[in-house]
């Protein structure tokens, strides 16, 4: 009923499931389809039940001990013995698969044995309300589908492979091993060869995959789409990929592969893209962003009388817009751009102009007007602009295995390594990967889909296709198509350095493999501050990439620079680089609030009143009447005070404690 693998890593893991491919929830009350269908509690008593409970008259009827209760949606509607209860199930099942069924099709019959410990209280239970989750399975001694539920599911005997079956004790049989699998679990090739958790990271990355979101894109008004422009079927496919149609909405490329080390870009998950595929295409894509423009919403704002979409100002036009107050389509438009002006019809003055304020650079794709005929029923616009991707260095990209890794560089496609054919690799791939992660499906995949690509037809990747038991194993029945193109039956291959041209040492294993472009780019998450906007009250760097904040060094970040003893670098982000500050402290009282300044008359003298006004010459003080006595001068600066450099937030706590009339002395040496 649920899936095993489609369920999210982390905190909601197990907790958050999704439902399997065949499985469903049923919205309404299951109904028999003939009309001259008796009530089940009559066909119940039909076929020995005893009254009892609410199938008595009056409700009153206890029935005895030695019988197992038969409940209706649980409504107890008599008893009947374990045998009794036994053959009625049976009767039941035979029932449901009827041509035109006098039981609902989807009824739930679940018969609960005796004598089992720790099993739920014995008797017959039937279920035909809402809200009940069925799954189809085939039924042995008649051939039809028959709906169960999760209920007596633990108490048949279900068989799922043809070997399973046990002659006299089996009764069900799985339609397919693949139907425990949720669709986009069903999606992978080969998964029963991979460890389990890759098939659960799978799960959530095709979710995230940029591919062909719709076929009506020119007239979708979606906030974002991601959308690549080379997308591929992949050569090799379950048969769900079919069955759903897929192909029509591809999400993916197919991608020569070579699993070799190389240059040591490709260290921990990175991957090295061969530039003369990006140059063709590979992993080209595009974001749509849509601005919803409503008039009244920017007339409430502005205070506009009749609000209208324009090009003119005082000055005139307003450059880059038409005279309907929008860039024309296909036009660029970067940061500080004008995207839409709104006027008022009814007075003058300047038109509110909405500005671009991506610093990427984007290009409009159209202008929709949304409203009636005449102008003033245009109240709204929908302009949506295209964001090219291409992949840049940083980006995430992904294999149907849980194998992601991110672009490291993009490597000169003469200097890649080359096979004896001349075909170069799209993607190296680190042999790194494959120890640890155990995605055996992904070697598999390379393959098969090589063999498929020599042949000229696509290849079936569905789980449980091949059996350790069964007639062949994966390998090698792909093997076996790859000697048959001429190739190493174990898809290895001797490769040229592109570089030296001279033969590698080893062969490699090459082959082909359908890759994944994530939406998780490097444009949308790099965040960069050497300065930028500070809080007002603590004076340090505000948080937020789009507010050009920055980004949060913490107390286990500061544990982690105390332990390797860089004490430098520690000052320098916690201080110069947040909120430095310099203060006056006096050495004699340790005040940090008394020291204070005032003009000095006998600096100030000589300067003319407007220099004195704008730019007075001050003095330093102390303004405790113990330090003033002190103090040797009256018209220069106290000695005694001096400036030290501390955060700015250790200023504010002292003023914060001050109004709580806690006093704070330094001891300044």
């Amino acid at each position: 009923f649920l899936c095993p693998a489609h369920t999210p890593d982390g905190g909601p893991c197990g907790l958050l499931s999704h439902l399997s491919l065949k499985g469903s929830v049923l919205a309404y009350e299951a109904k028999a389809e003939r009309e001259d269908a008796p009530p089940l509690e009559d066909l119940l008593l039909s076929l020995g039940v005893t009254r009892a409970g609410a199938g008595a008259p009056g409700g009153r009827t206890v029935s005895s001990h030695s019988l197992l209760p038969v409940c209706i949606d649980g409504r107890i509607i008599g008893g009947a013995s374990s045998v009794d209860c036994k053959r009625i199930a049976v009767c039941l099942r035979e029932l449901k698969v009827e041509t035109k069924p006098r039981v609902p099709a989807t009824m739930e019959v679940a018969f609960i044995p005796p004598g089992n410990k720790g099993s739920p209280f014995p008797g017959l239970y039937l279920f035909t309300l809402s809200a009940r989750m069925v799954r189809p399975v085939l039924q042995r001694a008649t051939g039809k589908t028959e709906y169960i539920g999760p209920l007596e599911q633990g108490f048949m005997d279900i068989a799922c492979l043809d070997e399973d079956i046990r002659e006299g004790v089996t009764t069900h049989q799985e339609l397919d091993p693949t139907n425990m699998l949720s669709l986009i679990a069903n999606l992978t090739p080969f998964s029963d060869q991979n460890q389990s958790p890759r098939n659960m990271y799978q799960c959530q990355m095709g979710k995230q995959t940029m591919g062909t979101p719709a076929h009506s894109l020119h007239y979708r008004n979606d906030n974002k789409l991601y959308r690549l422009l080379t997308p591929q079927a992949p050569l090799v496919q379950t048969t769900i990929h079919s069955e759903y149609k897929m192909d029509e909405y591809p999400n993916g490329t197919n991608a020569v592969i070579a699993v070799m080390s190389y240059t040591g870009f490709d260290m921990e998950d990175a991957m090295i893209l061969n530039k003369g595929s990006y140059d063709r295409g590979f992993a080209h894509a595009t974001i749509y962003k849509t601005v919803d423009i409503n008039l009244d919403d920017v007339a409430q704002k502005e205070g506009y009388r009749e609000a209208v979409f324009t090009n003119k100002n005082r000055h005139g036009e307003i450059e880059k817009l038409e005279p309907d107050g929008f860039p024309s389509a296909g036009m660029k438009v970067t940061e500080g751009d004008p995207l839409y002006a709104v006027g008022d019809a009814a007075g003058g003055g300047d038109p509110y102009v909405a500005k671009h304020k991506d610093k990427e650079d984007a290009f409009v794709q159209n202008v929709r007007m949304l409203g009636g005929d005449t102008p003033s029923d245009k109240l709204k616009a929908s302009l949506t602009l295209r964001l090219p991707r291409n992949p840049v260095i940083g980006d995430k990209f992904s294999s149907r295995h849980g194998q992601k890794g991110v672009l490291s560089i993009l490597w000169p496609q003469s200097d890649m390594p080359f096979t004896e054919s001349g075909i170069t690799p799209d993607i190296l791939f680190n042999p790194h990967g494959f120890p640890s992660r155990m995605t055996i499906g992904m070697l598999v995949e390379m393959m098969a889909a090589k063999s498929g690509s020599c042949h000229g037809f696509y290849q079936n990747g569905t789980p449980f296709a091949f059996h350790e038991s069964g007639d062949q194993v994966s390998i090698d029945y792909f093997g076996e198509q790859l000697q048959a193109a001429g190739y190493n039956y174990y898809g290895s291959e001797p490769l040229y350095s592109g570089v030296s041209g001279c033969i590698m040492h080893a062969d490699l294993y090459i082959g082909v493999v359908y890759y994944q472009r994530l939406r998780h780019m490097v444009s949308d998450k790099y965040q960069v501050r050497a300065t930028g906007p500070t809080n007002q009250l603590t004076r340090q760097p505000i948080k937020g990439r789009k507010k050009g904040g920055g980004i949060r060094l913490g107390e286990m970040e500061r544990d982690s620079l105390l332990s390797h003893g860089a004490a430098f670098l520690m000052h320098d982000r916690l201080l110069n680089c947040s909120d430095r500050h310099i203060a006056y402290a006096c050495c004699r009282c340790g005040d940090l609030l008394n020291p204070s300044t005032e003009r000095s008359t006998l600096q100030t003298a000589g300067q003319s009143a407007a220099e004195a006004m704008n730019k007075p010459r001050l003095r330093l003080l102390c303004r405790n009447p113990a330090c003033r006595e002190a103090s040797q001068t009256e018209t220069g600066n106290d000695d005694a005070v001096e400036p030290l450099i501390m955060p700015y937030v250790y200023r504010y706590l002292v003023n914060e404690l001050a109004a709580m009339n806690v006093g704070m002395k330094l001891d300044i040496r």
